[in-house]
């Protein structure tokens, strides 16, 4: 989804229970980095929970960066965004 400013959000990524650890989850995040600085976009932002702890782990590991809420999801704990140079 494509946000005023140019900015990308990310509102969905799932990897199979399975395939989980394998570094699928980081390489969808960055073939998604890729094409937003296709599309011309400056950032990405994305929210989380809590509970998924390697989710947040991986989004810092990335270089996304926990700031101030961008939205009101009931569900959201943790809000991220990351420059695209």
């Amino acid at each position: 989804m494509v946000r005023p400013g140019d900015i990308g959000e990310v509102t969905r990524v799932f990897v199979k229970p399975a395939a989980r650890g394998r570094g699928g989850g980081r390489l969808l995040m960055k073939e998604m980095e890729h094409k937003s600085r296709e599309l011309g976009l400056h950032a990405l932002r994305l929210d989380t929970r809590t509970d998924l702890v390697e989710a947040r782990s991986l989004n810092e590991s990335l270089g996304y960066i926990e700031g101030e809420a961008h939205n009101t999801d009931p569900y959201a704990n943790h809000w991220f965004r990351k420059e695209l140079a």
